[in-house]
């Protein structure tokens, strides 16, 4: 795998440029599976050029968006069965339980988080469990434009030290990964609350007298 990712970064991200990010953006995450490669590519394209990371930004955006449709396609049209061949009757299970609890999240955080949180799965799921097409592009377009926006902008300020960081980052998320749950999750529950006392509150429209 370690020769796989220097092949990509000294061959193809130098001869193909963006498109080279969008394509391995797309392969990881449709067929293969190259952990943290978008966040790597990002951050090395942002450290060489600061006034071009946005490109990158969008291009890893773009092309993990684009992998992820063909999951959710294939997700659509091969519903719970495709589930419980891949991944089998308890992690179908877990899916499923969380889309019905927490919908839009359950894509959006595992959309945000590094490995070794699982993401495929809530991608296959969210075809399978039928999230609109609308909700599932807008939640990838911001979690994932979120994701490598925050590593552009490490790499343009740490330099030579952002890849260090990623891979500190990425050790502590696993090392931890029930507190970055519980903190998204309490941050969740705070935001759902805050949302129903406002709508509680909202003064009531007053209806329009006779003209």
């Amino acid at each position: 795998m370690q020769r796989f990712i220097v092949w990509i970064q000294a061959v193809l991200i130098p001869t193909l440029g963006p498109a080279g990010l969008f394509l391995v953006a797309f392969l990881d995450s449709s067929f293969l599976s190259i952990p943290e490669i978008n966040d790597l590519l990002v951050i090395t394209a942002a450290m060489k050029d600061p006034g071009t990371a946005w490109v990158s930004v969008v291009m890893a955006t773009l092309g993990s968006l684009g992998g992820c449709l063909l999951l959710y396609g294939l997700g659509r049209r091969g519903g719970e069965t495709l589930l419980l061949k891949r991944f089998g009757p308890e992690k179908t299970r877990r899916a499923r339980e969380t889309f019905e609890k927490y919908e839009l999240l359950a894509l959006a955080v595992p959309a945000v988080l590094p490995p070794p949180m699982p993401f495929k799965i809530f991608v296959l799921a969210a075809g399978v469990f039928q999230l609109s097409l609308r909700k599932f592009v807008i939640t990838l377009l911001v979690a994932r434009g979120l994701r490598y926006s925050g590593w552009a902008v490490v790499g343009v300020v740490y330099r030579e030290e952002a890849l260090r960081l990623l891979k500190s980052v990425d050790t502590w998320a696993a090392a931890n990964l029930h507190l970055v749950l519980g903190g998204l999750g309490l941050g969740a529950l705070g935001m759902a609350l805050y949302w129903a006392w406002r709508r509680r509150h909202r003064a009531p429209v007053a209806p329009a007298g006779p003209s």
